[in-house]
Order: structure tokens, then C-alpha cells, then sequence
């Protein structure tokens, strides 16, 4: 049985996402404040987390950053209210997966807690694949699959997860070109592409990362008015 874990505190809230959840199959816990959450999820171990932006002690950013700071994978699902103003492009950046607007319809979130742990279990399942080479090495730059980490000149990069996600999948096909909607199909593992500039901001946090000048980059290039790609050799200037 997967299990859910909440971080909100509104308690309508809680008791309203334990009712659909469990009734759905699932386990549920639940946090009121970062913090306590924090330790909970240390606890808990659940397979996905839903992260309320606005906590009164950390706000959910902060509480994302600490998460893959120590390292979790967990997906994440921020949920925010509707006139809550949130700059969506700080949660990818920190690490989260999804966004889910409070109010939400209940069986909208059960399809976006069903895909993000489809597609987590994917990637455990992807890096695990003994018939796959575990690095892709090009230049400077070093994918480590089983890792999730990415090197330049040996050095992590210290990619996000969706970040990291986007670079492999690149790599894995080295050479093919992939618009903005197959990379967000392939990564987020929805046929609906949501919210366009999602995955350039994705793309310039990534270059700022592995590139050595990141308004000419070498690994992760644009292909004009299609998409993007990473190389198979590197250009000499």
C-alpha cells in the first residue's frame, strides 16, 4: 500500500485528503507545521509528499530545499491556494514536481498523486536496469545514472530531481532533438503540457549549472524553433 503524507495546516484539510485517500487505497499521515514535518517524513518514509506553500514556522520552499538537501527523493506535490501569489518556477527550482491549486477537484488529485509516483517509480526502475550503461560522459559534463547526479570537471553539479531528470533524458538520446512537449511528456508523464515556459526556466537553471558559459553552451543546446538537444560530440570552436 503506498502511503501519502500531508504537510498543511488546515485541519478541514486533512481530515478531507485522509478520507480520499484511504478510501482510495492508500495509507495517510499528516504534519501541520514544516518542522514537525520534517521529522515525520524521517518517520513515515511515505511515497509521496503533498507540501502546502504557506506553513506559519517554514514556508513549503524551504521545506522542499531541506528534503533534497538530506538527499530524498520523494515526489512532491505543492498545493497552493488560488489567491496565494507563488512564483511556480522557485518550487521546480527547489526540487518540487507538481502543482496542484487549492480548491482542487478530488479526482484531479488522485491522477497527479497516481502519476508522480508512476513516474518516480519509473526512474528507480530506470536506474536499476543492469542492461543500460550507468554514466554518459561528454566532455566535462558526467551523468551518473544510478547516482541521480551529475558532474562537470568531477564536481556535482547539484541538479535538482526534475532538473537532473530533463538532463538525462537528453542524454539517454544523445543527438535527437526533443521539443518542449516530449520533454515534459517524458519526464512528468502527462500528455498535457502545462504552462510553456516551465521547461525553458528548467533549461536556464540547468545551463547555469553544467555550463561553462551558459549563453553559449555546449552540452545542452537549442535547436531553433524545435526544441532541444545534447549533442553526441562537441563542437570545436
Amino acid at each position: 500500500m503506498k502511503k501519502v503524507m500531508l504537510i498543511d495546516d488546515e485541519e478541514s484539510l486533512h481530515t478531507a485528503i485522509k478520507e480520499l485517500l484511504t478510501s482510495s487505497g492508500y495509507a495517510f499521515c499528516g504534519a501541520r507545521r514544516g518542522q514537525e514535518g520534517l521529522q515525520m517524513l524521517k518517520q513515515e518514509h511515505p511515497d509521496l509528499l503533498l507540501l502546502d506553500v504557506m506553513l506559519p514556522d517554514l514556508n513549503g520552499f524551504d521545506v522542499c530545499t531541506k528534503i533534497r538537501e538530506e538527499g530524498r527523493r520523494v515526489p512532491i506535490i505543492f498545493l497552493s491556494a488560488k489567491g496565494d501569489i507563488v512564483d511556480k518556477s522557485i518550487g521546480y527550482k527547489v526540487g518540487g514536481d507538481d502543482y496542484v491549486t487549492k480548491p482542487f477537484d478530488s479526482a484531479e488529485l488522485l491522477l497527479h498523486i497516481l502519476a508522480a509516483i508512476r513516474r518516480h517509480e519509473g526512474n528507480v526502475s530506470f536506474q536499476k536496469n543492469p542492461h543500460r550503461e550507468d554514466t554518459f560522459v561528454l566532455g566535462d559534463l558526467e551523468l551518473r545514472f544510478s547516482e541521480h547526479e551529475a558532474y562537470v570537471k568531477g564536481q556535482p553539479a547539484k541538479l535538482t530531481s526534475k532538473e537532473f531528470d530533463i538532463l538525462a533524458t537528453l542524454a539517454m538520446n544523445a543527438g535527437a532533438v526533443f521539443t518542449r512537449e516530449q520533454i515534459y511528456e517524458k519526464v512528468w508523464g502527462e500528455d498535457v503540457y502545462r504552462g510553456r515556459n516551465s521547461i525553458t526556466v528548467f533549461v536556464r537553471k540547468i545551463r547555469e549549472k553544467i555550463e561553462e558559459n551558459p549563453s553559449e553552451p555546449k552540452y545542452l543546446l537549442t535547436v531553433h524553433r524545435i526544441g532541444y538537444k545534447i549533442p553526441e560530440t562537441i563542437q570545436e570552436s
